[in-house]
């Protein structure tokens, strides 16, 4: 009989933490899915029965479709304005440093500090922002007191916040792309938008995929900022998955029905982030 490999005593602590820290926890979640349990109460086989009432319950289906919506404009919004970015960055220029010093501050702050000082920004009496309307000679706006406009001030606290972090990724991509390309176009004449819409920007959609990748898991599991400006309102106009499963789980303590969410949740992420790999892999330039 093989005697078991001495090195296996090496990567046994990491096996041991991740069983505990990940595989247990959701192996215990989806335990829970199939159970009809509410705290205070005896849990009740249910099956599949938790994931059916999920399919039926609008106020579940409408979280998706909002977080869906924040999710596609927190990611798309950023990628655009923070591609911009790291191709402004990367030029040379007076300040370059101290500017780039000064484009990532906000990525620096905690997410609720940053939700409280827009909440003070959005109010509609005293906030900043209708005051400087007021200067244009533009009126007053209700801003996250408006189900129609709610979850729009949301995407751009988000992406007033991570868009430098998209940047940062994207500047990286930058520097180490392979120069023969742009010589190659330099010499056949190529005009700078030619250069950037054949060479650099195929070149760089690996880098900014990467982003995009980074970018959706976080806007997916976005709870403070949201949680902390709006609590998932005007009614439920802001309620994305998060919000709903906190409020299922903390607020009406229904543990089997929020740990069914939570794998509803779990498979969604997975399956837009094998997307996003997917696509990167098909990206991907070789010489």
């Amino acid at each position: 009989m093989r005697k078991p490999s001495p090195f296996l005593w090496f990567i046994l602590p990491a096996v041991v933490v991740i069983t505990a820290v990940i595989v247990f926890p959701w192996m215990f979640t989806l335990w829970m899915s199939l159970f009809d349990w509410k705290i205070g109460s005896k849990a009740t086989f249910a099956g599949l029965g938790n994931y059916a009432e999920l399919a039926s319950n609008t106020r579940f289906l409408e979280s998706i479709a909002h977080t869906l919506v924040f999710t596609t404009l927190a990611v798309a919004a950023p990628l655009v304005l923070g591609t911009a970015a790291a191709l402004v960055f990367n030029q040379q220029f007076a300040g370059r440093g101290f500017w780039r010093g000064a484009f990532v501050l906000p990525m620096m702050a905690t997410p609720v500090a940053i939700a409280l000082v827009w909440v003070m920004m959005f109010h509609p009496q005293q906030g900043v922002l209708n005051y400087l309307l007021s200067l244009v000679g533009i009126g007053p706006s209700e801003w996250v007191y408006s189900p129609k406009l709610a979850i729009l001030c949301l995407v751009l606290v988000d992406v007033w916040q991570w868009t430098p972090l998209v940047m940062l990724i994207v500047l990286g991509g930058l520097a180490s792309l392979p120069t023969d390309p742009f010589e190659a176009a330099f010499m056949e004449g190529a005009s700078r938008w030619q250069t950037f819409r054949y060479v650099t920007l195929p070149l760089l959609l690996p880098f900014i995929l990467v982003a995009a990748v980074v970018r959706l898991i976080d806007a997916l599991k976005t709870f403070d900022t949201i949680y902390v400006i709006t609590q998932g309102g005007p009614g439920t106009s802001t309620e994305t998955i998060n919000i709903y499963l906190y409020l299922q789980a903390f607020s009406f303590y229904q543990i089997g029905k929020s740990s069914a969410v939570v794998v509803v949740f779990f498979v969604l992420v997975v399956a837009l982030s094998m997307l996003l790999f997917w696509l990167r892999e098909r990206s991907k330039y070789y010489e």
